[in-house]
């Protein structure tokens, strides 16, 4: 999407928090993984940048990812897996 695309940029901001909530019982019991997959998957090699300045371009994953909501519903898993590896 282009910066200029206000109507769209409006829309992902808004869907992005529903559909995390919409997950959110699977993040609060699995979070750690899939987040740490998907940020992955988004910051990989080969992948499209999600902010690009050059072209105006933003992508829906730069919401995603700057979630505020998403970092609090995956917390519980990420502190188990750190408590677990400082044991292990």
């Amino acid at each position: 999407m282009r910066y200029e695309e206000r109507a769209k940029l409006a829309v992902v901001k808004a869907l992005v928090p529903v559909a995390i909530l919409v997950f959110s019982p699977v993040l609060l019991i699995a979070g750690a993984p899939i987040r740490r997959r998907y940020l992955r998957h988004v910051y990989r090699e080969e992948a499209p940048q999600i902010l690009d300045k050059k072209r105006g371009g933003v992508s829906a994953h730069y919401f995603v990812v700057t979630s505020p909501l998403l970092k609090w519903l995956c917390w519980p898993t990420e502190s188990l897996v750190r408590l677990a590896s400082r044991r292990g």
